[in-house]
């Protein structure tokens, strides 16, 4: 990751051990997320420290733009820390649910944030990082940049705002990205519509420094490269005649029986899909599918109130156990098939909450 230079740290922002750093670069105000050995995942005390700050920057004439980047070689941000969510769960504490809260709060501030907003989206950058990434207005990737919502993997569907996101990426493209959790490179990021400009990771810690007193376009644009092709924009064929379903079974079917151009890419992501959770699967579709119609916060309330109903599932849990906490890869999802999982099932993880739908009206009054 880079790690931008400069002359001046306002010393009442950050310090040298804190998880979140932040800086005073010029008129550059610099987020460095600061545990590169958890390649930066998002603990709650970070997310709130993010809210806060970056709010009163939001207020800061003496702020013209902000900097997210991560600290280490590793990635911007590999998601939440999962292993806190698990072990909140196995004391049925509600230390997730109000870490969704806040963190939810920050990604619609961060979309409609009052100045450029850049994001380094260079290495991995996935599940809660690409919510302090993809709602900005200046999203950068490299030649390393690994994006993904990976959730159906451990048991839990795309939040964070990747519900949105994804359904209005082109054909079914966000589909197949969400139900798969497939990593995405440079050129699929761009294509899905999660980035905007694609600069060699060697560039970045120019951009950096030319941030600090320059506006984002113009420093942008000095160092952008051309990107690699997207692999996705080349596979719509058979991504948009398999997934054009609201039948999780009936896309994998047709992925099963696809005879034309990409029917060895579609048999895998068959396979792929069939090994994670067969709820997570369903819901995704579902929450996709809901999306589309949706405003991002609006989007975001649907995202806890199904994130939620996972916490109270057996899923979720076992999904981190088998891929975080024994890495046995090996989890027994309950039910165990698509086929299994009823439409009612589906429906219950969007009934109205009763304790209280997520509230992102008061979110900064809060935070100031």
């Amino acid at each position: 990751m880079t790690a931008a230079t400069g002359n001046t740290t306002d010393s009442t922002e950050g310090s040298g051990g804190a998880e979140v750093l932040f800086d005073r670069r010029g008129r550059l105000g610099l987020v460095t997320l600061n545990r590169p050995r958890a390649v930066n995942a998002l603990t709650a005390g970070m997310v709130d420290l993010l809210l806060r700050q970056l709010t009163a920057w939001a207020a800061d004439d003496g702020v013209a733009s902000v900097l997210v980047q991560g600290a280490g070689e590793r990635g911007l941000c590999a998601g939440g820390d999962i292993v806190a969510i698990y072990r909140d769960m196995l004391h049925g504490g509600n230390g997730t649910a109000d870490f969704w809260k806040t963190e939810y709060r920050l990604n619609s501030l961060i979309s409609r944030y009052p100045k450029p907003y850049v994001a380094l989206m260079d290495g991995l950058v996935l599940g809660g990082g690409v919510g302090i990434s993809a709602h900005g207005n200046v999203r950068v990737v490299t030649e390393r940049t690994r994006m993904g919502m990976p959730e159906t993997t451990i048991g839990f569907a795309p939040d964070v705002g990747g519900t949105f996101l994804l359904s209005h990426a082109p054909g079914e493209t966000g589909t197949h990205a969400a139900l798969t959790g497939a990593h995405l490179a440079a050129g699929d990021a761009l294509f899905l519509g999660l980035a905007d400009h694609y600069v060699p990771s060697s560039a970045l810690s120019s951009l950096a420094v030319a941030l600090e007193n320059e506006r984002p376009e113009d420093a942008v644009a000095r160092y952008t490269g051309q990107p690699p092709a997207s692999e996705l924009a080349a596979q719509r064929e058979w991504i948009d005649a398999c997934y054009d379903s609201d039948d999780a079974g009936e896309i994998v079917t047709r992925l099963r029986t696809w005879t034309g151009p990409g029917q060895d890419a579609a048999a895998a992501a068959a396979d792929t899909i069939e090994a994670k959770s067969p709820t997570s699967v369903k819901v995704t579709l579902a929450s996709l599918r809901r999306a589309a119609a949706l405003t991002l916060d609006e989007a975001l309330a649907q995202e806890y109130r199904t994130g939620l109903r996972f916490l109270q599932g057996p899923d979720f849990r076992e999904g981190i156990r088998a891929q975080v906490v024994d890495k046995d890869r090996n989890p027994q999802w309950k039910p165990a098939t698509l086929a299994e999982v009823l439409p009612a099932q589906v429906d219950r993880f969007f009934e109205p909450l009763d304790g209280g739908e997520l509230d992102l009206q008061a979110k900064e009054a809060d935070h100031a």
